[in-house]
């Protein structure tokens, strides 16, 4: 399709992300992988382990005349702790870390903004700690990470930690939800 974007995220473990962002309408595609590392073709052990750098992030294809940036920014927000260092809830490390990859300078000013618009307006009790950081190679998480939610629905970690978080990205965003 000729009118993509690509949007690069991180903030916290990639199956929840993905089990969002495959909600939300104007998204094509979501992918589970891993970006910002030092080493070429990460494994999830070498993530997980913490010695390559990466972050677990979704690559977001969306059509920016459904839905825009901003708009996936605004979920993005909702849906995870931007004021904790390397860490949401139990997974902790920098693997899980807030971070925006942008691919354009337009998605880093537009990230810039909704940033300075948060802390504006004191929306999270904590400074908001999400980083800003140029797009790098994006790595493809290994395939059983690939729509893990929609897979495991009955496993403890998709039951207590991924379906909350999905009800609640329903019930904030209700109109933006794919039908």
């Amino acid at each position: 399709m000729a009118n993509e974007e690509v949007a690069i995220l991180g903030g916290g473990c990639f199956w929840c992300l993905e089990a969002v962002f495959d909600r939300l309408r104007g998204v094509k595609s979501v992918e589970s992988g891993y970006a910002g590392g030092r080493s070429d073709n990460p494994t999830y052990r070498q993530v997980c382990e913490g010695t390559t750098g990466h972050a677990e992030v979704v690559r977001v294809t969306f059509d920016p005349a459904e839905i825009t940036f901003g708009d996936l920014l605004e979920v993005f927000f909702e849906i995870h702790d931007p004021t904790t260092l390397n860490r949401q809830g139990n997974d902790v490390g920098d693997q899980y870390r807030s971070v925006i990859f942008y691919t354009s300078e337009e998605q880093k000013a537009e990230a810039k903004k909704v940033i300075a618009d948060l802390t504006a307006e004191k929306r999270y009790p904590g400074q908001v700690v999400t980083t800003i950081e140029p797009a790098t190679k994006f790595y493809q998480a290994e395939d059983y990470h690939q729509e893990y939610y929609e897979s495991n629905r009955s496993q403890p970690y998709c039951m207590f930690v991924i379906s909350p978080k999905v009800k609640k990205f329903e019930k904030a965003f209700g109109e933006k939800v794919r039908a």
